[in-house]
């Protein structure tokens, strides 16, 4: 579908940016956006932040072990 915007030159800026920053086009920025509108119905189709689980671990250890694992020397450049 063809949609003629009448945009501000900084709106058009900011697309043009994310849409750069995102390696895709400006029609691909203003679709996730209309996708992140409610549909028409009112209801708001909720999004799972791309984040989640993306540190899984297979260790075990958990974000409450991050103290411990740091006075073990994780991190640091010296061998322990």
């Amino acid at each position: 579908m063809v949609v003629t915007l009448d945009l501000s030159e900084e709106g058009m800026a900011r697309l043009h940016a994310e849409a750069e920053r995102r390696h895709t086009s400006v029609d691909a920025v203003i679709e996730e956006l209309a996708a992140s509108l409610p549909a028409k119905d009112g209801t708001a189709k909720r999004k799972r932040p791309s984040f989640v689980a993306l540190g899984s671990s297979s260790s075990g250890r958990r974000a409450s072990d991050a103290d411990d694992m740091l006075a073990e020397g994780f991190g640091s450049d010296q061998p322990s």
